[in-house]
């Protein structure tokens, strides 16, 4: 009897132990960990595609606000906006878009230094304390160096015809139609300011 008992107790441990042994081959195929590695490995692309989409996103806007810049400085020295500056942003990888970017960084400080430092800067402040504020509304002559209509027409038409008498433009846009001027007359539409300056 007692030989009955234990060998039945043998037999029902060594089926449970087959049938664990069955239940942890069966389920390795498709473990809690195999899943989650191809859920990690799904959730590290989705997150590098993100990635590179804000990239993009942000090398573009970057791109844009260099260019729109470059625009602005290269109006102010030209007197009126140039006929293009940019090229399409579609179809670039992301390297070339950083590439991008970095150039019309460049381009945008080359044109903002252009702008700022425009031939005989000091001749042109000088003068423009005899004559008037840059603001200066009344005619026959207008803003901080004294220009009339036909002057204006003459030297910056697009910056009259868009934006109004030189009272409506910068600073730095009147001097630089005056360097227009100045490269063509010298000094001569400016001749007791310029003389006092010591630039006539």
């Amino acid at each position: 009897m007692r030989r009955s008992i234990l060998a039945c107790g043998l037999l029902l441990a060594f089926a449970g132990a087959t049938t664990a042994a069955a239940g942890a081959g069966g389920s390795a195929g498709a473990s809690p960990a195999g899943r989650t590695g191809w859920v990690g490995t799904t959730t590290s692309a989705t997150l590098r595609a993100r990635r590179t989409r804000s990239a993009t996103r942000y090398w573009r806007s970057r791109i844009r606000a260099y260019r729109t810049g470059t625009r602005r400085w290269l109006t102010v020295i030209h007197g009126r906006p140039p006929r293009t500056v940019s090229r399409s942003l579609s179809a670039r990888s992301l390297p070339d878009l950083r590439r991008q970017a970095l150039w019309w960084r460049r381009r945008e400080r080359a044109a903002w230094w252009h702008a700022t430092h425009p031939p005989a800067l000091r001749g042109w402040l000088c003068i423009h304390r005899f004559e008037g504020s840059w603001t200066d509304p009344g005619g026959p002559y207008w803003g901080g160096l004294q220009m009339d209509l036909s002057f204006q027409a003459t030297y910056g038409g697009w910056l009259l015809r868009h934006r109004g008498t030189a009272n409506h433009w910068s600073p730095l846009e009147q001097i630089w139609v005056a360097v227009r001027a100045w490269r063509a007359r010298g000094f001569s539409p400016w001749p007791n300011s310029a003389r006092a300056c010591g630039v006539g």
